[in-house]
């Protein structure tokens, strides 16, 4: 397995910002899986992992030690058994390949899967999930996972981690390397009609069409956060080329050239405006990956 050294990044993420990483490999199979984060600790090097792109904000100094992209760890299986649809997903796997699956069965799992980015490693780290319906997050579906570490491979049941809003625990460190989902077969009504509905919905509300990371924050308990970004009238506000969303307040768009450090602003400028107009910590969905001032990321394997 190829390790790669200052490989840019920009490339890799869904705002395309931030700088190179200092070494990089993109495994194939899980043994390559292993050589990499044993070579990380051999060489005491950090380990950064880098799944779809879509939550992170890379640091435009770039990213220190190895990152691994899961984007070659692609494999899934599907199975029946016992009137239940299993589905077997190494990290790598789009969250919209899992639509697909779970869409051939027509089984409800594919309405919130629709049109949702990234993979399923990223989607387990941050119990991934959109809208009300039924199931409509990662713990509904996951059975278990696997977790690889320089040391051993570590099997997780469901109910052994703790699941939150958007985010898990009690699995790190390690890298999420393979899941297991299920759900009974049963079909749900008028799926592709609800899917194209939703489809159409997300088309008209968000800036699909411009290169952004998806939410940028949580919602608070029983608000909205593009609501209280939109009230306290930011959308429409650059720093650079980065620009609150015009169409969603919860959207930083970048316009061609942003920076990641003018993401950063935009990010920053929302929380203090929110929690001065309204006395709300708006929480981040996205990730920092890189070499941040006081917001390291790392763990180490």
């Amino acid at each position: 397995m190829k390790i790669t050294k200052q490989e840019p990044l920009k490339p890799w993420s869904w705002w395309r910002t931030g700088g190179p990483a200092e070494f990089f490999c993109q495994p194939e199979n899980p043994e390559e899986l292993k050589e990499a984060l044993s070579w990380a600790h051999k060489k005491n090097q950090e380990v950064s992992v880098l799944g779809g792109g879509t939550n992170v904000l890379i640091s435009d100094e770039g990213v220190k030690g190895l990152v691994i992209s899961t984007k070659k760890l692609s494999t899934l299986h599907i199975k029946e058994e016992k009137e239940t649809l299993k589905i077997s997903a190494e990290g790598g796997v789009l969250k919209s390949n899992l639509c697909v699956a779970f869409r051939k069965y027509h089984l409800a799992p594919a309405l919130f899967l629709s049109g949702l980015p990234g993979d399923v490693g990223g989607g387990v780290v941050m119990n991934a999930g959109v809208g009300a319906d039924f199931p409509s997050e990662f713990s509904q579906i996951v059975e278990w996972f696997e977790v690889m570490t320089h040391q051993e491979i570590k099997h997780y049941n469901q109910k052994e981690i703790e699941w939150g809003y958007r985010w898990t625990s009690g699995w790190k460190p390690g890298v999420i390397y393979k899941v297991s989902f299920s759900w009974p077969l049963e079909k749900e009504e008028n799926l592709n009609q609800k899917i194209k509905t939703s489809l159409k919905k997300r088309r008209a509300s968000q800036p699909l069409s411009q290169p952004s990371c998806g939410s940028v924050f949580k919602n608070p308990k029983g608000q909205f956060a593009g609501e209280l970004i939109e009230k306290s009238g930011l959308k429409g506000l650059q720093k650079g080329s980065a620009m609150i969303s015009e169409k969603h307040g919860n959207f930083i768009v970048n316009l061609g050239n942003a920076c990641s450090k003018d993401i950063d602003h935009l990010i920053q400028t929302i929380q203090s405006e929110v929690k001065n107009k309204f006395n709300i910590s708006l929480e981040t969905e996205v990730h920092y990956l890189g070499k941040w001032k006081n917001r390291e990321r790392f763990y180490k394997t």
